[in-house]
């Protein structure tokens, strides 16, 4: 028997263990710079089920031979687990489009075909096992090119559809992100990662097509572990260099306004990607409501308000009470990354405008609001990434 595919699987197998648990740890204690704690736990989901789950279950169900009943059974959980990844991965795509909102359809199609899958896998006979040997008599290493599972008509019906449907979901919601997107250049790791990513599930498609013809079966099975790894490495990279994709995407800052603590506006900064006028008129009739009550905040309060909340929008408060000032940014969520942002660009603004911030520190002073006009280039430094 040989066992070189065996052995190169294995080795990859574990490399991509590896690689899983330090992708995990490392979005779960850094999930902060991914938008939001919650979104940040969605990729350390996806991570680690594809890394360590999905890998461990298909592996050994073509590498390791245990019996008949349990390697069928290890392949019935990674299809299981497989369609787990790719709902969570379809609810990250979704939250690309609109920050923090998913959307019903398609995911009831997805709840759909999920259930149905549970409901056919629990048959006997949905999924079968082949070997082109006579079966070892105990727990042994096989090489994979001598066993062979087989779908019947109604599980690869449903497991077809099902990545169909996931194919078209990502794709549907990158070209909708690069129509919609001011800076096209921004989508592009997104549009690469669909693609990548649908390039394994063709694969899969294709394998459950072609059980009845082994070379084919067999080398489009191993090409699918082969290339899903390799994206995976792909994505667990640009998880490492480029976080502020999970967030610069799904999350927008409309404008920075800074209001001194009379009521008077210093200056306010539009980043060119304002809402619709009727979105526009509710965040800006939520902020006239609540204006006196962010200002009356600079008086001595224990707990102040720092954010309101629209159906459409966040209006974020910065406040800055020993220099007579507070920030306001109206995004379409808030998030720690934009806090952080804001508390960086409130640091620098001290430190230029120190002076003139003294003189009207007293609200019986004129103020100058031309003093402040020269605040595009400090801000544009501070929110690159949302220009």
């Amino acid at each position: 028997m040989n066992y070189t595919a065996t052995i190169s699987i294995l080795s990859g197998y574990f490399f991509i263990v590896s690689l899983s648990l330090i992708v995990t740890t490392h979005v779960i204690r850094n999930r902060k710079k991914y938008g939001t704690p919650f979104m940040g736990l969605l990729i350390a989901a996806v991570a680690f089920l594809i890394g360590c789950v999905h890998a461990t279950l298909y592996t050994f169900s073509i590498v390791l031979f245990i019996s008949e009943q349990i390697n069928v059974f290890l392949w019935k959980l990674s299809m299981l687990v497989w369609f787990v990844i790719l709902v969570i991965t379809s609810s990250l795509f979704s939250s690309f489009r609109e920050y923090k909102k998913v959307k019903l359809f398609p995911f009831l199609f997805y709840t759909l075909f999920f259930g149905s899958l549970i409901g056919v896998l629990l048959i006997p006979d949905s999924i079968t096992l082949t070997l082109t040997i006579s079966h070892p008599s105990s727990i042994t290493f096989i090489d994979p090119f001598i066993i062979k599972y087989s779908y019947n008509f109604v599980a690869g019906v449903i497991t077809i559809l099902f990545q169909v449907l996931v194919i078209f979901h990502f794709l549907y919601i990158t070209i909708l992100i690069n129509v919609r997107s001011k800076k096209k250049e921004e989508t592009l790791p997104l549009i690469m990662n669909a693609i990548i990513f649908s390039i394994p599930i063709i694969l899969n498609v294709l394998y459950i097509l072609f059980h009845q013809t082994p070379f084919q079966q067999f080398f489009i099975r191993d090409l699918f572990i082969i290339i899903l790894w390799i994206s995976y490495l792909g994505v667990s990279i640009l998880i490492f260099k480029k976080p502020e994709i999970f967030y610069t995407l799904p999350n927008r800052i409309y404008s920075i306004n800074i209001y001194h603590k009379s009521g008077i506006l210093l200056y306010s900064y539009e980043f060119g990607q304002q809402p619709s006028s009727k979105t526009d008129s509710k965040i800006w009739s939520n902020i006239l409501i609540g204006l006196n009550h962010i200002l009356s905040e600079f008086l001595d309060k224990k707990d102040k308000i720092n954010v309101i909340q629209t159906r459409d929008a966040d209006v974020v408060v910065q406040y800055e009470e020993g220099s007579g000032y507070a920030l306001i940014a109206i995004t379409s969520r808030k998030n720690s990354i934009i806090e952080g942002l804001l508390k960086n660009f409130s640091l620098e603004f001290k430190q230029k405008y120190k002076d003139n911030l003294n003189e009207i520190l007293d609200i019986n002073k004129i103020i100058n609001v031309s003093e402040f006009s020269d605040l595009k280039e400090l801000i544009e430094k501070n929110f690159e990434l949302y220009l």
